[in-house]
């Protein structure tokens, strides 16, 4: 199982062994779920002040967040899926804020990479389908952050 992950660091402070145990944490989940291989995300690392920008004309919510997801796979009003036979599967967007991805970890009190790779597989989750909208929901989905990331070897207290 392999998906195809494109890095982008606007940040210029993600090392490459950070990358790449977010590229393997997301193969283990995507073969957990069971996601098609060559599958594409696209991970880009921002700071404060873009993400506050993309939440603000995207979510109309003028506030640095953590990590948001734009889904391929959710159609909007109006537009039309494309399908080919022999594309990839494009999942979608990642977007993670590296300040306040290191301001969590540090008030959650475990490490960076921890942190990263908790706001990675929520993003990954969410272009997926999954939401936490609802307590249904959120039981379902957090349920799967913690199964995944435990299973990978991330938990809260390890690095």
């Amino acid at each position: 199982m392999t998906l195809t992950i494109d890095f982008l660091d606007e940040t210029n402070t993600v090392k490459d062994e950070a990358a790449n145990q977010l590229e393997s944490l997301l193969n283990f989940a995507a073969e957990q779920l069971q996601v098609e291989d060559g599958s594409e995300v696209s991970i880009t690392f921002v700071g404060n002040e873009r993400i506050r920008e993309i939440n603000r004309d995207y979510r109309n919510k003028d506030v640095p967040t953590d990590v948001i997801s734009f889904p391929m796979e959710e159609l909007g009003e109006g537009e039309m899926e494309i399908m080919g036979e022999g594309m990839p599967r494009i999942l979608g967007d990642i977007i993670i804020s590296i300040p306040k991805t290191e301001e969590q970890a540090k008030e959650y009190g475990h490490s960076l990479m921890r942190e990263l790779g908790f706001l990675a597989v929520h993003g990954f989750l969410h272009l997926l389908g999954f939401d936490h909208e609802t307590k249904e929901e959120e039981t379902e989905m957090f349920s799967l952050q913690k199964d995944i990331l435990e299973g990978y070897g991330l938990s809260r207290q390890q690095g």
